[in-house]
């Protein structure tokens, strides 16, 4: 692989509480940088062949708060996701591009034959420490989690004990796979997750 393909380096750890965290990023003097609701489109080819490649496609809309947003303002992307790259990190390609219209492009996708294979949401608080993001994740049945992304294990692992984590062990599984098999279990055959709320300007 060239030594220039951007990577998503990033450790993921189930927390019960987000506050004891956030206590740590205040001491630390880390810059909170946004909250915010995403929706998002998972999509697949029929036969299932991109999730057993370990590739990912998805169409991303974010609901800031404390912007004022119209319809056209929800900062859609596109994103592919390679592989899983071997080590004891979560770390694969990524490539990820703004678009004008989330709904657009989901139409789009299926008009080329891909199928949508789960839609969720998950609030998610952004902070960030030193040369990593620090994000506070609530997807919806599934708990609570702390993802660090950073450009390195080093870098990483120090954010992970600043914050008092270092004995946490980390999830391997992405969102979408723990989502996916919640889906599975509990019969949800639309494989649709929501929230109790649907805006963040509501709190």
């Amino acid at each position: 692989m060239p030594t220039n393909v951007p990577l998503e380096i990033e450790l993921k750890l189930r927390v019960e509480s987000h506050e004891p965290v956030r206590e740590k990023l205040r001491a630390a003097e880390a810059t909170f940088v946004r909250r915010a609701l995403e929706r998002n489109l998972i999509f697949d080819r029929p036969d299932g062949s991109l999730r057993r490649q370990g590739v990912g496609l998805r169409v991303r809309s974010l609901d800031i708060e404390g912007e004022k947003q119209g319809p056209d303002e929800t900062h859609p992307t596109l994103t592919v996701k390679g592989p899983r790259l071997p080590g004891p990190m979560k770390a694969r390609e990524e490539r990820e591009v703004a678009i004008s219209d989330a709904q657009t492009a989901a139409r789009m996708f299926e008009m080329l034959g891909f199928v949508c294979i789960l839609s969720y949401e998950k609030r998610r608080e952004t902070w960030q420490l030193g040369p990593c993001l620090v994000e506070l994740d609530e997807p919806p049945r599934i708990g609570l989690f702390v993802e660090i992304e950073g450009p390195d294990e080093q870098a990483i692992r120090r954010v992970q004990t600043t914050l008092g984590l270092a004995g946490v062990p980390h999830v391997p599984q992405s969102y979408v796979h723990m989502l996916a098999d919640y889906c599975d279990t509990h019969s949800i055959a639309a494989r649709v997750l929501r929230l109790t709320y649907c805006s963040l300007h509501s709190q």
